[in-house]
């Protein structure tokens, strides 16, 4: 098979156009992707778009805005998995040399929901019952608190730690650093979550450009970055209990990737995982191996997933600080650690970024850890 490189990516700021239509949010992500690559729009062979709440024939238009029409354009639809759901078929294309050069997209308008939390199938019958996102993860929380004597303020540290991230990034949503007494303290969402442990709803895109070796070497962009695993995984329906405090998808997808990676979690720099509430990042901590079970808080606490240490988890600010877009997240994921391992992130660059990974977990179903999960590890 053909090695899959990416060679170009671009993004919007994360934050509310309540004015601006989907497509034109979007558009300017594909040309900076196009720009960063040094190819010309003609060049790209094919095209896969993720958006869970966008409605139908996103990726047409967002594409007609720049006449880049013709081509074969992919929809696809994985709830917060979305955008690296697209990034997994167009890696799979190349690597089958059905394509040379593919474009992928992931866009999302929030704001057309008019707020609240994220809308779940009306039939589903946890979601009836009052099962949105944030309940669901406070129950997480709740779990491992009593499992593990995680405190209220190691919790609050992962939203700490993060807006502080976002605030070092001109693409985050949140850019203002905040103090465990203003986590503590803000408006009470779902017992143990405030406010500010609960990542931010809004609109943004970000693109990506994958290419064979043979694309790669033709084009003038930067320094490729290789992809060394690709892998979406579903969810198990499990009836009756299930354990809250480890994500049996994430455990089982992280394994997955590490395999077809040849690396361990001791190989990677970096990690951009989906925190989109604060205990979500200290459970992934341990599904993807950085620490044991139950050592979550310590290793946050250590500094050990800061920008300098063992493993800088969500160094973009992560969902709680960059915002979460739905169908945009995976492929903004992307964005970051691309950026990193080309050592370009300024004041949150992470220090001799190698190997980077990105998680996108997603969908709220009955008897389901997640519907979805799909990871991937890049290496310059």
């Amino acid at each position: 098979m053909s090695q899959a490189n990416i060679i170009g990516v671009g993004m919007t700021r994360f934050g509310k156009y309540p004015e601006s239509h989907l497509a034109d949010i979007a558009w300017p992500a594909v040309k900076s992707a196009l720009a960063d690559a040094g190819i010309e729009p003609g060049a790209i062979q094919a095209a896969y778009c993720g958006s869970a709440l966008g409605g139908m024939m996103v990726g047409q238009s967002i594409l007609a805005r720049i006449g880049m029409t013709g081509i074969p354009i992919t929809n696809v639809e994985n709830a917060c998995s979305s955008s690296s759901t697209a990034l997994q078929q167009a890696v799979m294309a190349v690597r089958a040399g059905k394509y040379d050069t593919v474009l992928v997209i992931g866009a999302e308008k929030l704001t057309a929901l008019g707020g609240g939390t994220l809308p779940l199938n009306e039939d589903d019958w946890e979601a009836s019952q009052g099962m949105v996102m944030p309940a669901l993860y406070a129950m997480r929380a709740m779990r491992y608190m009593h499992d593990y004597g995680l405190t209220r303020e190691q919790l609050a540290l992962v939203s700490v730690k993060n807006r502080a991230n976002g605030a070092k990034n001109p693409d985050a949503q949140m850019q203002k650093p905040v103090t465990v007494e203003e986590v503590l303290a803000s408006r009470p969402v779902a017992d143990p979550f405030t406010l500010l442990q609960c990542c931010p709803t809004g609109d943004g895109a970000a693109a990506i450009i994958v290419a064979s070796d043979k694309a790669a070497k033709k084009y003038a962009g930067k320094h490729p970055i290789r992809v060394l695993a690709s892998d979406l995984t579903s969810g198990r329906f499990t009836p009756g209990f299930r354990d809250m405090t480890s994500p049996e998808i994430t455990v089982r997808g992280s394994a997955e990737a590490y395999e077809e990676a040849g690396v361990g979690p001791q190989d990677i720099n970096l990690a951009e995982v989906h925190d989109a509430f604060s205990i979500a990042e200290l459970i992934y901590y341990e599904a993807f191996g950085f620490c044991a079970r139950g050592e979550a808080g310590a290793f946050l606490e250590s500094g050990a997933s800061a920008i300098n240490g063992k493993v800088a988890v969500n160094p973009s600010g992560g969902l709680l600080a960059k915002g979460h877009p739905v169908g945009a997240t995976g492929a903004a994921q992307v964005v970051e650690v691309v950026r990193q391992l080309r050592g370009e992130c300024g004041a949150r660059q992470v220090p001799d970024a190698k190997v980077g990974l990105t998680h996108a977990t997603g969908g709220g179903l009955a008897g389901f850890d997640h519907g979805a999960c799909s990871i991937h590890i890049l290496a310059r």
